[in-house]
């Protein structure tokens, strides 16, 4: 059994020609998300991974047996949605709504892609854009996976939720300098400025 401990993250920098010699590990999503795992190589052979706690292996990676010899990981087709919009602000709103309920998300240019789930399908097709059943390589976006929930505001995320905000006015409808009801505002302007009835500050 070949003997994995050692992962290259994609680009790598290998040459072609080697990576293209190398047996390939094709897996799902789920199965790339284990540092700990058993597998067949497209070759027949079997490999055992012992990778860093909270690995994701992506396709494109290549991975280093003990003889030094190379595997590349390739993302398996697999069941997945893809969602698609006539209106970017409409697909903005899913990638809102999935964030919220921590739902790992492939985030192309012009679709979102998740793992297949009827009542997220029925969701999704409630805010108004199209989610298809299709067979595809899924590859979320990094941190959307493990590491505890961080209550809406995932890094994975971070992007789709400033955006979103920034559309739909969640928080207060204005950027930095609200109230955050701790009796005092966040002022980042003059440090010299008096703030009293005739300032034109809310107290």
């Amino acid at each position: 059994m070949l003997k994995i401990d050692k992962l290259l993250s994609a680009p790598h920098g290998i040459a072609p020609v080697l990576v293209r010699r190398a047996p390939k590990l094709v897996l799902p999503f789920a199965e790339r998300s284990k540092s700990r795992l058993r597998a067949v190589l497209d070759n027949g052979d079997e490999a055992a991974l012992f990778l860093p706690r909270g690995t994701v292996l992506r396709g494109g990676d290549l991975l280093v047996a003990e003889d030094g010899s190379f595997v590349e990981v390739q993302a398996a087709t697999e069941a997945v949605l893809e969602v698609r919009a006539q209106d970017p602000h409409a697909l903005m709103r899913a990638a809102y709504h999935l964030g919220n309920r921590h739902t790992p998300v492939e985030i192309g240019r012009d679709y979102l892609r998740l793992e297949y789930d009827p009542v997220l399908a029925d969701m999704l097709q409630r805010l108004g854009v199209r989610a298809e059943p299709a067979e595809l390589p899924f590859e979320p976006e990094a941190g959307a996976y493990g590491g505890g929930h961080k209550h809406g505001h995932d890094a994975t995320f971070a992007e789709d939720y400033a955006a979103a905000q920034a559309v739909f006015q969640e928080h207060h409808g204005h950027g930095h300098g609200h109230s955050h009801g701790h009796g005092h505002s966040h002022d980042h302007g003059d440090p010299h400025h008096v703030h009293d009835e005739h300032c034109g500050h809310k107290h």
